[in-house]
């Protein structure tokens, strides 16, 4: 476009040429038969009469070249200001270009807090809007809505109509709430299954092995698998089918794990896996699992630090270990070279940091913390917790296995 821009100029500069030429033959063809007629008649008056003649019709071709020439120079005018509004459009353009990547940036940040802004016309332009001009001969100002007699169109701002496209925008912009993806919405519906009936917790189970095909490749969706399978072994009857559930649970906590080991739930939910295989296992392979719950537990710990949940679990082994029978520190010693060790005032202090962390967790928190006190020789202490545990409804059946250890503890804690 540029190059074009200076060939016209080019263009322009000879064409001025040529007509000031043909101006200066004009004027010079003039003078001349001026001065011709004040000379003086000669003999050959026919002859100059006859030149004379000649030269009259010269001078009325070159009059009427000049006629046609001022016809030319107002087109020439016409045709330099087309130019000169095409030079303004090509500077609008230089200067909308760069403002268009930060004008689509902005549109795509228009999204917040899950809502879409969607247009149903066309984007606000930055360039401006066109308009046709036509340029007269007969030195007339241009009008809008027509093309010059060469066919020339111009492109100009039009701030008018620029305001009415974007109020019509305006007019047209919809607000709708963007929708969860499949993913997202299935792990939000798992999330309330795991806390509904146990109709809803064997349905969480069959829906999750329904998607494993499509999602299992991504750890929050393991790891809520494991959670499924701990819910169902929990609420199942059938010892041979509680046993399937436990070991099948185990193996995906293993994969969990392994795809990601930074997964602080992947850890937990693994930990929890492994205690309940103790029911299932010898002696030998109940302290295995003892131990690899307790290096899980501990990695969620560190990795998900104000989570109750996992200092509820480390609460319980800790008391579980400081049950060991002396037996079963025994073979514990034979087989890995040093017992599992923890105190009842180990336990304390993780029941205590659930407390801390959330206030009336559950209700078998406070149980066990009226365990410890009660092992700890606190009676008063005891009571207080029993007190609290009493006062929590019973809902699910962690409640109602909390009720009954409740009633275990009245005689313990002298209530009868």
């Amino acid at each position: 476009m540029v190059g074009t821009m200076a060939q016209s100029s080019d263009n322009k500069v000879l064409v001025l040429g040529v007509l000031a030429g043909a101006a200066g033959l004009s004027l010079g063809a003039v003078a001349l038969y001026n001065s011709r007629r004040a000379m003086p008649q000669s003999g050959h008056s026919e002859q100059y009469l006859s030149s004379n003649d000649q030269r009259a019709a010269g001078a009325s071709m070159v009059v009427g070249g000049m006629l046609g020439q001022a016809e030319v120079l107002d087109r020439l005018g016409a045709l330099i200001q087309c130019v000169s509004e095409l030079k303004d459009e090509v500077r609008a353009l230089k200067s909308a270009i760069p403002k268009l990547q930060d004008h689509v940036r902005d549109e795509l940040r228009g999204r917040e807090g899950g809502v879409a802004r969607i247009r149903a016309g066309p984007p606000n332009r930055t360039i401006p809007t066109r308009r046709r001009r036509v340029a007269r001969a007969e030195g007339q100002s241009s009008e809008e809505g027509a093309e010059s007699e060469g066919g020339y169109i111009t492109a100009l701002t039009d701030s008018e109509e620029e305001e009415k496209s974007e109020a019509d925008e305006s007019q047209e912009e919809v607000t709708v709430i963007e929708p969860l993806d499949e993913f997202s919405a299935l792990l939000e519906r798992m999330d309330a299954l795991h806390n509904g009936t146990e109709g809803d917790k064997r349905e969480c189970l069959r829906t999750m092995l329904d998607k494993r095909t499509e999602f299992g490749q991504n750890t929050t969706f393991l790891w809520r698998l494991v959670r499924a399978y701990v819910d169902v072994h929990d609420i199942t009857t059938n010892l041979e089918q509680k046993k399937t559930h436990a070991e099948t649970g185990k193996k995906v906590g293993e994969e969990a794990v392994k795809m990601d080991p930074m997964c602080a739930e992947s850890h937990q939910w693994y930990a929890i896996m492994c205690g309940i295989m103790t029911e299932y296992e010898t002696v030998q392979n109940r302290i295995k699992n003892g131990y690899i719950f307790k290096d899980h537990l501990d990695k969620a710990i560190e990795l998900k630090p104000q989570d109750p949940m996992s200092y509820y679990l480390l609460g319980r082994w800790c008391y579980a270990v400081a049950q060991l029978s002396w037996i079963e520190r025994k073979i514990a010693a034979t087989l890995f070279g040093e017992p599992p060790s923890a105190t009842v005032q180990d336990a304390l202090k993780n029941f205590l940091k659930v407390e801390e962390i959330r206030p009336k967790y559950s209700k078998l928190n406070y149980v066990f913390l009226a365990k410890c006190y009660r092992d700890l020789g606190q009676k008063g202490q005891a009571r207080k917790m029993w007190d609290a545990a009493a006062s929590m409804e019973t809902v699910s059946k962690e409640d109602e296995e909390a009720q009954k250890e409740l009633d275990y503890l009245l005689p313990a804690l002298g209530v009868y």
